[in-house]
C-alpha cells in the first residue's frame, strides 16, 4: 500500500475545516465546611465578591467573604 501525499493533505484540510473548537473554563474549589447556610471554600483564587458559585445538584451560592485562603459563600437553597 502506497501513501499518497495529496490524499493525506486533503484529509488534514477536511479535518481542520470541520474542527469545532469549544473552550470552557471552570475554576473548581473544595468545600472546607458548611453550616447555617454558609460554605467555606478553598481553591477559588480568582473569584470576586458577589459572583455566583455553582455546587452540585443545581445548588448555587454567592461569594461574599473573600479571605486570603478561603471564600465564604452564602448558599442559595437547601
Amino acid at each position: 500500500m502506497q501513501i499518497k501525499a495529496d490524499e493525506i493533505s486533503r484529509i488534514i484540510r477536511e479535518r481542520i475545516n470541520n474542527f469545532d473548537q469549544k473552550v470552557e473554563r471552570a475554576e473548581i474549589g473544595t468545600v472546607i465546611s458548611a453550616g447555617d447556610g454558609i460554605a467555606k471554600i478553598y481553591g477559588l483564587d480568582n473569584i470576586m465578591a458577589g459572583e455566583l458559585v455553582e455546587f452540585s445538584k443545581d445548588t448555587y451560592g454567592m461569594a461574599l467573604n473573600l479571605e486570603e485562603e478561603s471564600v465564604g459563600v452564602v448558599i442559595l437553597g437547601d
